[in-house]
């Protein structure tokens, strides 16, 4: 990554670093959960592993790009304005891009994993959606979120399919499954930021009932595609942290927000989440 400029301040040389390297530690996980429980539930045969690895570090260079070409475009949270900073941005990208480049191409030499291009294709145009939606303001947030995380989650059935050669149905249900529970983490997030005054049940209520009855949604969906076999029925096991957790949230007492403190608390929450998921489809 470009070096940062010796005889600049620390705040100057804290801004450059902002806006080369992601500082949306949540997005690692919802990216890199899924591509755990893919690569877990699809890993076929040893000669397949390299292929894995590549494409681990094609995602991870893919997802490292967001955040320069964004400070470039002035779509992110931070944007590059003078001369150094464009400079700076515009070397992180290319550098990031020949890398994810390097990948991508081993990956595909010779008209190899062409199902490959398909996930991409869906992902890119999930955040093309994305940047357009959240053109519209803070009140498209969350909508942005849910739709950009679609091409965060492609990383599970891409690591099923590199590990097995096939997508297949158990590829499709890996991806939706790692999709519902991050929707679900990412709306119980607003919720605790938006409701983070609310003390009784009755007020929590008032401000989650779409979020509570979205839960109750979510487990009665994953009983149904349990007994039409459309998943393994220990998928519904990996989801009970997270729903009790998001159930459990409406009769605690109030307690004050600390967003620090709940986003590892999400993390450990999406890397039991993977254990299970991955545990789920390797023995279902």
């Amino acid at each position: 990554m470009p070096a940062i400029v010796r005889g600049e301040s620390p705040a100057q040389k804290e801004r450059l670093r902002a806006l080369i390297i992601p500082r949306e530690h949540g997005a690692w996980g919802l990216l890199f959960v899924p591509l755990f429980t893919g690569i877990v539930a699809g890993i076929a045969a040893p000669g397949r592993v390299w292929l894995l690895l590549l494409f681990t570090a094609a995602a991870f260079f893919l997802f490292w790009l967001r955040t320069p070409v964004e400070s470039l475009l002035g779509t992110g949270v931070i944007v590059s304005h003078t001369r150094d900073e464009r400079r700076t941005a515009l070397l992180a990208s290319c550098l990031l891009t020949a890398a994810a480049a390097v990948c991508l191409a081993a990956l595909l030499w010779r008209g190899q994993n062409v199902q490959l291009i398909g996930i991409g294709v869906i992902a890119a145009l999930a955040l093309a959606v994305q940047g357009a939606v959240r053109r519209f303001g803070r009140s498209t947030r969350m909508a942005s979120q849910l739709v950009g995380v679609i091409a965060l989650t492609a990383s599970a059935p891409a690591a099923y399919y590199l590990g097995t050669g096939h997508v297949g149905r158990a590829g499709l249900a890996l991806w939706m499954a790692n999709w519902c529970f991050a929707s679900d983490q990412i709306h119980f997030v607003q919720l605790r930021i938006h409701a983070g005054r609310a003390s009784s049940f009755s007020e929590k209520y008032s401000r989650g009932k779409l979020f509570l009855a979205g839960q109750a949604a979510l487990l009665a969906a994953l009983i149904v595609a349990a007994l039409d076999r459309l998943i393994p029925a220990l998928v519904i096991v990996a989801f009970i942290p997270a729903l009790v957790r998001g159930t459990r949230w409406f009769y605690r007492k109030p307690e004050p927000l600390n967003v620090r403190k709940l986003g590892w608390a999400e993390l450990r929450q999406g890397i039991v989440f993977g254990i299970l998921l991955a545990l789920a489809f390797r023995l279902g």
